[in-house]
């Protein structure tokens, strides 16, 4: 399987560069670009060519090397809500407004949200945050869409879109507060290019929530189940907007709790899409205690 990732050499952490990962991880190549920024600029095609021609480079050693979120630059990540069935309930059973939810779910144009600027994001091992002034936070694992300045779909990746449901359930007007914090968004480090993968509509999808090393929630679904088609909610995210250094499109959850589970500080929330890749990550409350990990 092969990824594009972001990564830094043991004793070079200030430099930084985009490769291809694959056979498992064992192999690791440069490309000829400064940033993923830089590699989303250019045409699908040429970026298909790029991965394709690091083939025949050399290997960089993979042993110490740090695999960092692959966003960069201006980078954004947003994310659509309500695009599947299951969401849909979850947020008629918490919110107080439950039928701005029902609405979405069937209205033409979906909801698209603002949920991260690249600086904030984080990946693998890195904790996420849940919100310190809310009682009850869920990770909402989702598949991402890659897409370069034109948007055009590159890639696919992990995202797991921390929510305060407690404070969205309060008013649907809380979201950005609810959805947009440090801490809030992970992604997984690789990114499988989009040409490796026949149809996204029909990935596997699960979720593990483990409590003191016992699991105490579990799901599993399939992007099948989206109510929305990728190429859609591309088509929205572009109109009146430019990424010029591209942008993730995180495309909804299936997976998600039952109201009497939340996440509490300490969980490790593990989470896997068939043929895109892992992501895990433990929980802190508060942002402040990023400082002190």
């Amino acid at each position: 399987m092969t990824q594009l990732v972001r990564f830094a050499e043991p004793g070079r952490p200030s430099d930084i560069r985009v490769g291809v990962l694959d056979d498992e991880g064992e192999r690791l190549r440069a490309l000829p670009v400064g940033s993923m920024s830089e590699l989303l600029g250019r045409p699908l095609t040429e970026i298909r060519e790029l991965v394709a021609a690091a083939a025949g480079a050399p290997d960089v050693p993979a042993a110490g090397v740090r695999l960092l979120p692959p966003l960069d630059g201006r980078m954004e990540v947003w994310a659509a809500g309500v695009t599947y069935r299951r969401s849909e309930e979850a947020r008629r059973e918490e919110s107080a407004d439950e039928d701005v939810y029902a609405r979405v779910y069937h209205a033409q144009r979906p909801e698209l949200f603002f949920k991260s600027a690249a600086w904030r994001v984080v990946t693998e091992g890195d904790p996420i945050v849940i919100r310190a002034d809310s009682p009850n936070n869920v990770p909402e694992p989702e598949l991402g869409l890659l897409l370069t300045s034109r948007g055009e779909i590159a890639g696919y990746l992990v995202v797991d879109d921390v929510s305060s449901r407690s404070i969205e359930g309060e008013n649907p007007l809380y979201l950005p507060q609810a959805k947009i914090y440090q801490g809030s968004c992970a992604v997984s480090p690789g990114v499988r290019p989009a040409w490796e993968i026949d149809d996204p509509l029909k990935l596997d999808l699960s979720m593990r929530i483990l409590r003191d090393g016992a699991e105490v929630f579990s799901g599993r679904a399939t992007t099948a189940e989206m109510n929305r088609k990728p190429a859609e909610l591309v088509e929205y995210l572009m109109r009146d907007n430019l990424y010029p250094d591209g942008v993730v499109l995180s495309t909804g959850t299936s997976i998600v709790p039952g109201l009497d589970l939340g996440l509490a500080e300490g969980d490790v929330v593990e989470i896997e899409i068939e043929q895109v890749g892992t992501l895990r990550t433990p929980v802190v409350r508060g942002a402040r205690r990023l400082g002190q990990e």
